[in-house]
């Protein structure tokens, strides 16, 4: 991600007013950018933000940063292996060098890259200490959300000695797990599964409901070495068969324990213990509670994981992994928080479902032009604790961009949703709550932020497309191309034009890693090509000629679409590729913005 010079950085954070003084009973700050929750997204938001030149803070609850990669515990990341995109993959990168290499976080069989909590916790905190502009304030949860008619003006935080924050902000973004601002905000939301007639999607329940995916009390196990003895105190309500068909597979495999524990195995011998198959997953719907009353409502969970902690070290043997006494500052050790996988979501000017992924190019809006953020893990949905919901059938899908609209409030001005509360169907939550995806629809939230906050307009105004090639800058995806990495010399050219549709991505569902490709060194037909440039320029015809495009032919149709090209007599087939930078130079397609539905303006 390119950064804004400490010199630079310096005189900006002067002039455009990041003062907070010292903590006390009553603090007001002005900022640019208010992030409410250092969660995942949050602290992606916030150090995005910063980056972009706007003074920016970011208020947790927690003593840490990173939300479910830290605060929670959930330590393995789920999905974009295969597409290093902007901040996740600087978070990466930096977790690698911390263990010495791919191989080294590569521990455990839910996922490519494992760590530890507290590690995740120290490099976000190292990422937003690099940023002049950015400020943390750890302790204070929200309160009120302050707004001038549909204008959201900042937040008031109380900490738990009753300590004020109020903070004026330009734009604010509401990066909490549940989107507690939303309500505070009067911002229109959504909560539970989504009624078929709703959304359209086959797969919904023919009636709405408030039914929530399960959430998981992540534990931290940790080997003490042979012949300690860490098993903790037998919980009360404790029953070994509660957790007798735990060693299985979600397909009622039966599996060894250790290859159990191995799901979740971490780097210096540790275990998260987030396993959903009779395990620690529960049904808690704590969303609509006041924050005060959570942790009372969700003490269920935590005595669940215990109870699951101890059927480990006492039914299976495992008496030398113990609780971790290193990862959360927990009286029980456990994560600061649960993890949960859907809260609100909200009511933005577009909506994403299932079906503008598994048919992007066949829908009535084209979402897939105004991506800021990408994703590839397969829809997957936590109900076991709720039997009568039954086994959703849920088809394969291709990798997938999330569209700009989902952050933007129908109504409310100058708020940002990113985390799990952005405009999505409660279907395709199930791939838009994945780690590496929330954390760069943060990334994207920061920065549209900034661009707003700068520009001195509400973020619905930042054209889409400025916001994405700002994003481009940072070497975020836009689009998500399986086989065009960062590295690649055209991959600002490809992401452009494959935003634009006019050479379109062969999706592919593919385990639990699906790909979109853009075969980059293949070659084209004329009547591809020309379908793609008669969505662009209506005025080029759609041919059904199967001849390979040359560049004589691929100047010809850009010539017909109103680019400015040379007429060419070589022959000779030409690459996806080249037919990408010829587009790129001769029309400047990305140039032209769209719409948040993806119309062409």
């Amino acid at each position: 991600m390119i950064r804004t010079g400490f010199i630079l950085s310096v005189v900006l954070a002067a002039s455009l007013g990041l003062a907070c003084p010292a903590c006390g009973s009553k603090t007001r700050c002005t900022v640019d950018v208010l992030v409410i929750g250092g969660t995942t997204s949050g602290t992606a938001a916030a150090i995005a933000s910063a980056c972009e030149g706007a003074a920016t803070l970011v208020v947790e609850p927690t003593p840490m940063l990173g939300g479910m990669i830290s605060a929670q515990g959930v330590a393995a990341i789920d999905g974009n292996h295969q597409m290093p995109s902007g901040l996740w993959n600087e978070f990466r990168e930096a977790i690698r060098r911390h263990y010495g290499g791919a191989n080294a976080v590569a521990t455990g069989w839910v996922s490519n890259t494992l760590f530890e909590p507290h590690v995740a916790d120290s490099v976000f905190k190292a990422m937003a200490a690099a940023e002049p502009l950015l400020e943390v304030r750890h302790g204070y949860r929200l309160v009120e959300v302050y707004k001038r008619g549909r204008q959201v003006t900042g937040a008031r935080f109380v900490d738990e000695t009753g300590g004020r924050l109020d903070v004026s902000a330009r734009v604010t973004i509401d990066a909490t797990d549940l989107g507690d601002a939303l309500p505070l905000s009067g911002t229109s939301y959504r909560l539970g599964m989504d009624a078929r007639a709703d959304t359209g999607e086959a797969l919904a329940p023919e009636q709405a409901n408030d039914i929530v995916q399960d959430l998981t009390f992540v534990a931290i196990l940790k080997d003490y070495g042979k012949g300690a003895d860490k098993t903790i105190p037998r919980p009360a309500g404790y029953d070994p068969a509660e957790f007798a068909h735990s060693c299985q597979t979600a397909e009622g495999k039966p599996i060894s324990a250790e290859v159990m524990l191995n799901y979740g195995r971490l780097p210096n011998g540790k275990y998260m213990i987030n396993w959903p198959v009779n395990g620690n997953d529960v049904y808690l719907n704590v969303v609509g509670l006041p924050y005060a009353e959570r942790d009372a409502a969700l003490r269920p969970a935590r005595e669940k994981t215990l109870r699951f902690v101890y059927y480990i070290q006492h039914e299976l043997g495992f008496r030398n992994l113990g609780i971790a006494d290193d990862e959360f500052p927990t009286a029980d050790g456990l994560a600061c928080l649960p993890y949960h996988r859907e809260g609100r979501r909200l009511d933005g000017v577009i909506r994403m479902t299932l079906d503008d992924v598994t048919a992007r190019y066949d829908r009535p809006a084209a979402l897939y032009r105004t991506g800021i953020s990408v994703g590839d893990y397969p829809v997957d949905h936590h109900h076991d604790c709720r039997p009568e919901i039954g086994k959703i059938p849920f088809p394969p899908v291709p990798s997938f961009s999330i569209p700009a609209g989902v952050m933007i409030p129908a109504r409310t001005e100058n708020l940002i949703v990113s985390d799990k509360a952005i405009s999505v169907s409660n279907l395709i939550n199930g791939s838009t709550r994945l780690q590496p995806v929330v954390l760069l629809t943060g990334q994207a939230a920061g920065t549209l932020a900034a661009l707003a906050a700068k520009q001195g307009c509400a973020p619905r105004e930042i054209p889409v497309r400025r916001l994405q090639a700002a994003l481009l800058a940072q070497k975020a995806y836009i689009a998500p191309l399986y086989d065009v990495k960062p590295d690649d010399p055209d991959f600002e050219v490809l992401q452009r034009i494959a935003a634009t549709g006019i050479l379109r991505m062969t999706g592919e569902p593919f385990q639990w890693a699906n790909r979109s490709w853009f075969y980059p060194d293949r070659t084209i037909s004329v009547g591809e090509f020309s379908r793609g440039l008669h969505d662009y320029a209506p005025q080029v015809e759609v041919t059904d000629d199967t001849a390979l495009l040359t560049a004589a032919s691929a100047s010809e149709l850009l010539r017909k679409a109103g680019g400015t090209i040379a007429a060419s007599s070589d022959t000779r087939p030409i690459t996806r590729r080249e037919a990408a930078r010829m587009t790129d130079a001769a029309l400047h397609p990305f140039d032209r913005d769209v719409d948040f539905e993806g119309n062409l303006k």
